[in-house]
């Protein structure tokens, strides 16, 4: 038996490439105001600090008061609720790595920085059948990763001690997460941000494939 009993995701870069429809929603939005459009490349940096600071870095830098961010984030978060089911899918391997650590009765929570309607909708929509033991998204009033606040209430409701416990995430707002809380990090090559970010960051494990994961888990005795 291996000794990881719970599991923390990422959700955007680590169990979902979700990066073409925020992309999609947030040029629209950005389009309606007249300001420039981004690449695929530029929103993969923008993603993993939460919608706000997603629309923050979107808009030119002279644009980026309270009052514009808050129109633009409106904006965004209409247009993301028609598409977020549009191009976004699960990496490849993801639902078989799911199916297999639900058998194996391992504990799974998923924790994000985007907000916590989209969090949960998104969840449901592509993993129906996968019973996460907690889903918990940005919530106004709560502090964002890399701030320990949601890992450590994550890690309170699944009941594990921490040295039990893993969190796979692509970013380095991941990795800081993981080690602010006190708790194994791997970093997720095939997401958003690569290796390098993971690496520096100071990933205890870098795994390329969720095949991989599932083979540094069975390591973990």
């Amino acid at each position: 038996m291996s000794k990881i009993t719970g599991i923390i995701f990422d959700l955007d870069g680590t169990l979902l490439n979700t990066v073409e429809d925020i992309m999609d929603s947030c040029n629209i939005a950005l389009k309606k105001l007249d300001y420039p459009l981004h690449s695929l490349k530029e929103y993969k940096q923008f993603i993993g600090e939460g919608m706000e600071e997603l629309v923050r870095k979107a808009l030119p830098q002279d644009k980026r008061d309270e009052e514009n961010i808050k129109i633009c984030l409106e904006l965004l978060r209409e247009e993301y609720k028609k598409r977020y089911h549009n191009k976004t899918k699960p990496y490849d391997g993801i639902k078989d790595l799911l199916k297999t650590l639900l058998k194996r009765g391992i504990k799974m929570a998923v924790f994000s920085n985007k907000p916590d309607d989209f969090t949960l909708s998104a969840t449901k929509y592509y993993f129906p059948e996968i019973d996460f033991c907690v889903v918990l998204g940005a919530k106004e009033g709560n502090p964002k990763k890399p701030d320990p606040y949601g890992a450590n209430f994550i890690i309170k409701k699944l009941n594990i001690p921490k040295e039990n416990i893993v969190y796979l995430g692509d970013s380095k707002t991941d990795i800081m997460t993981a080690k602010n809380c006190g708790v194994l990090s791997v970093g997720a090559e095939w997401g958003f941000r690569g290796k390098e970010e993971l690496i520096s960051a100071g990933a205890d494990y870098i795994v390329k494939t969720p095949d991989e994961f599932l083979v540094l888990i069975d390591k973990l005795k």
